[in-house]
């Protein structure tokens, strides 16, 4: 695509410093271990082939989620959104999972989705603490405002944080945001935060080589295949 840089100068947003998020990795349920890493705009080509499929999945809104996490990429490679930042979660160079937020302003947060690819491993609720992690501890944010477009969300952000409603609204719109504040994640991080550092070399080089992406046919069934949970 060309592009016109001084017209770009005009319709890029200005962007405030971050502090970049350290990787981690997580032990699954099932002994996997997930590296949890920021990801720059160079890797949404490959992003946009796991978010994909979720488009056309009519179950537990994922297409919702899907399209708009879809659209957040687009608009962050192409220097449309302010302040947003992207970390996913890699079992094996593979990706089960992308979370992403934005900085509102230098001290308020704004959770925007999660994106829970391989189901049934809480690989959704890792990432969001790892999201909520980045903006209290390395953004060093104040507050962060949320919203759930599930049930599924609402039980685990809402009730497992003990987020505190407002009547500020949302910029995704839907429901009145609820605020995740300083003291309220390190009431809850020993009971939801979780992962080490370093990042051991041989997973961090894994990581790091290819963002590995399943057939659209894996990711469906990594997600639609879970009847009855």
């Amino acid at each position: 695509m060309a592009v016109d840089m001084e017209l770009e100068s005009v319709l890029r947003p200005p962007e405030f410093p971050q502090a970049p998020y350290p990787p981690k990795v997580i032990t699954l349920a099932n002994g996997k271990r997930m590296v949890v890493r920021e990801v720059t705009r160079a890797d949404v080509p490959q992003l946009l082939k796991s978010v994909h499929p979720t488009l056309f999945i009519d179950r537990d809104y994922y297409n919702v989620v899907g399209a708009r996490v879809y659209a957040e990429l687009i608009a962050w490679q192409y220097y449309r959104v302010q302040n947003e930042y992207v970390l996913v979660g890699q079992v094996d160079g593979l990706v089960a999972g992308i979370v992403n937020g934005r900085l509102y302003s230098p001290k308020v947060g704004m959770s925007l989705h999660t994106l829970a690819i391989d189901r049934g491993l809480r690989i959704g609720a890792h990432l969001f603490a790892a999201k909520m992690e980045h903006h209290i501890e390395y953004l060093n944010q104040d507050e962060v405002l949320i919203v759930a477009e599930s049930p599924i969300g609402f039980r685990r952000w809402m009730i497992e944080y003990g987020l505190e409603p407002t009547t500020i609204p949302h910029e995704l719109g839907g429901a009145p945001s609820y605020k995740l504040t300083r003291e309220l994640y390190f009431k809850s991080k020993s009971r939801l935060v979780v992962g080490d550092r370093p990042v051991p070399q041989d997973l961090m080089d894994v990581a790091q080589q290819d963002l590995t992406v399943a057939t659209e046919k894996a990711i469906r069934e990594k997600i639609a295949g879970l009847k009855g949970r």
